[in-house]
């Protein structure tokens, strides 16, 4: 009688008022259903009450991790541009999530010095994996990460060969195969 979907974090549009009646653990901002929980959505279907199928929300008894301000996550680096980089964060502390959640770091929370000497080429690149901490839950599709720590940056990097590389310094990997040398804000790793 009702319909289960992948697991729905909060905040995470739903339906809308006009085709869906709002259950328990959602809301309704606009004529639209937004869920106000973490679990799993629920579509029961019409009874002698409502005219609508019912949406809802139930708490899961899994273990989810959300990024929230000041826990350190793992991502990988989507796209770059001169002023940020895209990120799909993946883990937070030492749990995975449930899905990827998107994630900014701009340019001047790279570094903690020297900001306006930062170039977002020479700190990251597609695919790249980094250690990060949220610093923000920014807007409603991404939060903002910073890596202005010595222990926060890139942990994981592939040279233009598919190498793995290794950190040589704050600011550059090499490729132990070939030698080449590229340049990345490194985590200092302990």
């Amino acid at each position: 009688m009702s319909s289960d979907t992948a697991v729905i974090t909060p905040g995470r549009r739903l339906g809308i008022a006009q085709e869906y009646e709002a259950g328990p653990g959602t809301y309704v901002r606009n004529g639209t259903i937004f869920s106000s929980i973490l679990g799993t959505k629920r579509i029961s279907s019409k009874s002698e009450d409502t005219e609508k199928p019912v949406i809802s929300v139930e708490k899961s008894d899994s273990k989810f991790a959300i990024p929230v301000i000041g826990s350190e996550v793992l991502a990988r680096i989507v796209r770059i541009n001169p002023r940020a980089a895209s990120v799909a964060i993946m883990m937070v502390g030492s749990t995975p999530c449930q899905e990827d959640f998107q994630g900014i770091i701009r340019a001047q929370d790279i570094r903690a010095t020297e900001k306006d000497l930062v170039q977002m080429i020479n700190s990251f690149h597609p695919g790249d994996i980094v250690r990060a901490e949220v610093i923000s839950l920014g807007d409603q599709r991404s939060y903002y990460l910073a890596t202005t720590r010595n222990e926060h940056g890139v942990v994981f990097a592939q040279s233009a060969d598919g190498n793995a590389m290794v950190p040589v310094s704050w600011e550059e990997m090499q490729d132990p195969k070939t030698g080449a040398i590229e340049k990345r804000k490194c985590a200092k790793t302990f």
